[in-house]
């Protein structure tokens, strides 16, 4: 019962972030979303096997959370350096150096 209440209150807040994912104004928002719908994930792993007696799930939860947090920094530094982050403008100069 515990489970299925802590399951359920999750995947609503999932459902929430799917939708933020889906209709974010910014590509910024966008991975924000899916930042935290990973994080999400990994504690739903974690519940479920903190509560099936299965500790080795704690460990794929981690592994995920770890994969979760490099493939974020990754997508973040492609879109800031790229140009899907700003507007191009053939005007301006884009000097990304100075970061």
């Amino acid at each position: 019962m515990m489970f299925a209440a802590t399951a359920l209150g999750i995947l609503s807040t999932m459902a929430l972030v799917l939708f933020r994912a889906i209709s974010g104004p910014t590509v910024y928002d966008r991975i924000l979303a899916v930042n935290s719908f990973g994080t999400l994930t990994v504690i739903i792993i974690a519940v479920h096997g903190f509560l099936a007696g299965r500790p080795e799930f704690l460990d794929l939860a981690l592994v995920y959370a770890l994969i979760n947090f490099i493939g974020t920094i990754a997508v973040t530094k492609y879109v800031a350096f790229s140009e899907m982050g700003y507007p191009f403008d053939e005007d301006t100069i884009d000097d990304a150096g100075d970061i």
